[in-house]
């Protein structure tokens, strides 16, 4: 007995000593990134830039498996996001669906095998059911289908569609969806496309 209690001594001391030079939740963030800047190398348009966080995904990853953002966080963050929100100067916020459609089904840009002089697409269909005629859909996000026609064909639908594509953490903090608008992943004249798709009566998504 006396044995055990002295071999249990030095090993509460590890056990304290473990914990006191334990990293932090930020040191082995900052170790992580570090590594993966070591682990990846710069192809073509795919910088290592991209591996750095701004201050909402930072944010995010504090937020992951069972810890749940409280809820007074999530609506500071969309808030803020709301405020990095660009409408179009001119007020005109749909185009042509079906060059909507085109930039919706594309997938092309941002990858390093890509002609960063070609436009990118926004690859909804990875994620989004668009028409019915899809064979072959995501299901990470919502159904699209019908999106003005459930929703009405009106300015506020306009505006919020528009915001929505532009950066979608300003409504749903830590979505996964890209920021496209925000993220310079589509143009101004393609997200006025894209909002197109989804408020056109005459698209395919309101059919």
């Amino acid at each position: 007995m006396k044995t055990m209690k002295m071999l249990a001594i030095p090993a509460a001391i590890l056990a304290l000593a473990g914990c006191a030079t334990s990293p932090s939740q930020e040191e082995l963030r900052a170790n992580a990134i570090a590594m993966m800047k070591v682990s990846f190398k710069e192809s073509g348009q795919a910088k290592l830039d991209r591996i750095d966080q701004d201050d909402m995904q930072r944010l995010c990853s504090q937020f992951v498996g069972d810890k749940v953002m409280p809820k007074e966080v999530s609506e500071k963050l969309e808030k803020a996001q709301q405020a990095l929100i660009k409408y179009p100067a001119d007020g005109k916020m749909v185009g042509d669906w079906k060059q909507g459609e085109r930039i919706a089904q594309s997938g092309v840009g941002k990858q390093f095998t890509d002609d960063p002089k070609t436009p990118a697409g926004g690859n909804c269909y990875a994620c989004h059911q668009l028409t019915q005629a899809e064979l072959s859909y995501g299901t990470i996000g919502p159904s699209l289908y019908h999106f003005a026609k459930l929703r009405g064909y009106g300015e506020q639908i306009q505006r919020y569609a528009w915001g929505k594509v532009y950066n979608s953490q300003a409504f749903s903090a830590c979505s996964s969806m890209p920021r496209f608008g925000h993220s310079q992943i589509l143009t101004e004249e393609q997200i006025r496309h894209v909002v197109a798709l989804l408020m056109s009566p005459d698209s395919p998504v309101n059919k």
